[in-house]
């Protein structure tokens, strides 16, 4: 295992693929909740994502503003997991845009069902929410 402060180029190849993550952002008293989310790693080294204005995360992160994201190698390929965690902060421009790009890498949108389920989340109000990281484990065997 590794650490650093930021994401290497490798981190970033790494990310660019469509993987599910899974974030956490703290609860108060609860412990936290892991999510699997979409996710973009950005050339800034940020890791960005879109939520629903209103969501259950956005008021935890309003309490306090720090998250992490955990994303890991599928199965029958070697075991790899790449872990952000810092300070996060909320943007509600470009939400849409990162929605509509981020079905696109995750989702066939030729198909109709798919391209419906995109339409509904762009119905909604959404805001991009960015992990600026301050701590990066890395695993690779």
């Amino acid at each position: 295992m590794t650490n650093s402060t930021s994401l290497t180029t490798e981190d970033l190849e790494f990310l660019a693929r469509p993987l599910h993550g899974f974030l956490s952002v703290a609860g108060g008293t609860q412990p936290p909740q892991p999510r699997p989310v979409w996710f973009e790693a950005t050339a800034e080294g940020t890791v960005q994502l879109f939520t629903e204005v209103g969501a259950l995360k956005l008021r935890h992160l309003a309490r306090d503003p720090r998250a992490s994201l955990v994303v890991a190698a599928p199965v029958g390929e070697r075991e790899r997991w790449l872990s952000v965690a810092g300070p996060v902060t909320t943007e509600t421009d470009g939400a849409n845009e990162l929605s509509s790009r981020l079905a696109a890498r995750y989702w066939d949108l030729d198909d109709p069902t798919r391209a419906r389920d995109l339409a509904g989340i762009l119905a909604h109000d959404q805001v991009r929410v960015i992990i600026h990281p301050d701590t990066v484990h890395r695993y690779a065997y």
